[in-house]
């Protein structure tokens, strides 16, 4: 049977963040057939920059709602709920720093796991009928991560039916917060649906990632340090691309399903600081041996998956979803977003997550 949800009031959290303000941009401006109205909903931590939405904010007027709060604030997220007649939710909100994670584990707990589970129950008291039966025209999506799986081999990709095998405390975090979305669909019917993504890079992404953080130090003569031999391997995807995706999981994915959304685009990490060199140093007129030089191997993190890739043949085909930015012009976009953005961000750590 062909899905076709009606998304009237869409409460997305960590819509200050990255991935999340970018999915507002996109839904608003250029996803025609919505309508509705969005309720950012955001804690505004070291990641998140409201400010980065002041033009959506002044365009669309009564569609763009900001309520700056915390998920974990139970009192918060179900006044939201009711004031807004809250319908879909899509959950981005997360601490997803694994080096940060390392270091302090406690915050990953209480914001992805406490977090998720403070939305799901406002959601569950809020879309329950008289009879316990939950609204058919609700629907909360989960928005979780590749490193779920653990790590692979040289050969293979993560498909939906992949066990989970965390290996730092933020992927042991996002996989208790799936675990809980799913719970909630199977033990009271909450209308769910999840997916979980490879490497995002786009613009207005926190320079403590990979590519942001090299593409700031580059631009600011800083050393580049690569953890270990520099031979880790990621699935890297254009943020645009990932909301399309989730977009279209919002519009027609089957309740209580997963979605693996992926690049199908593996690098290794020093490979893949050659690209940006190269690139960089033509925009700039810098000479890339001169960039290359400031390479810094620093020792490896703690439980340093080797590689992900992603199998995405699921959603390409029940949803006729497609990557359409190729890793060469979403390097460009991304390089030309940060060297005219380059004064409101200071790059920080010492190298990246998600490597």
């Amino acid at each position: 049977m062909e899905i076709k949800r009606s998304l009237k009031n869409i409460l997305v959290s960590g819509g200050a963040g990255f991935i999340g303000g970018n999915f507002i941009r996109m839904m608003l401006e250029r996803r025609a057939g919505f309508q509705g109205r969005i309720i950012n909903f955001d804690a505004l931590t070291y990641a998140g920059n409201a400010a980065s939405l002041d033009g959506v904010a002044g365009k669309y007027g009564g569609r763009y709602v900001f309520e700056h709060a915390d998920i974990r604030d139970r009192a918060a997220v179900e006044r939201v709920f009711a004031e807004y007649d809250v319908d879909t939710v899509v959950h981005f909100a997360a601490e997803t720093h694994v080096d940060r994670s390392i270091v302090r584990p406690d915050d990953f707990v209480t914001t992805n796991v406490i977090g998720t589970f403070t939305l799901l129950e406002a959601a569950r008291l809020a879309w329950r009928n008289e009879d316990g039966s939950m609204r058919g025209d609700a629907l909360f999506h989960q928005v979780s991560t590749d490193e779920v799986y653990g790590s692979l081999g040289e050969e293979g990709c993560f498909s939906e039916t992949t066990a989970y095998a965390p290996c730092s405390p933020y992927s042991a975090s996002k996989a208790g917060a799936d675990h809980l979305v799913a719970a909630y669909h199977h033990t009271y019917g909450l209308p769910v649906t999840l997916s979980a993504c490879s490497n995002n890079y786009g613009p207005y992404q926190f320079p403590e990632k990979l590519i942001p953080l090299m593409i700031m130090n580059m631009l600011d003569g800083k050393a580049l340090p690569v953890y270990g031999d520099g031979k880790n391997v990621r699935d890297w995807i254009f943020v645009e691309d990932h909301n399309r995706a989730v977009a279209l999981i919002l519009e027609r994915g089957r309740t209580g399903e997963k979605y693996n959304i992926g690049g199908e685009n593996e690098w290794e990490n020093l490979k893949l600081l050659d690209t940006l060199i190269r690139i960089a140093a033509n925009k700039t007129g810098r000479d890339a041996k001169e960039i290359e030089r400031t390479i810094r191997f620093v020792p490896d993190r703690p439980g340093h998956d080797r590689r992900y890739a992603i199998d995405c043949s699921k959603i390409k085909r029940e949803l006729g979803w497609r990557q359409s930015v190729s890793f060469e012009e979403g390097l460009e976009k991304t390089i030309d977003w940060y060297i005219e953005n380059r004064h409101n961000y200071t790059a920080g750590g010492a190298c990246s997550s998600n490597v």
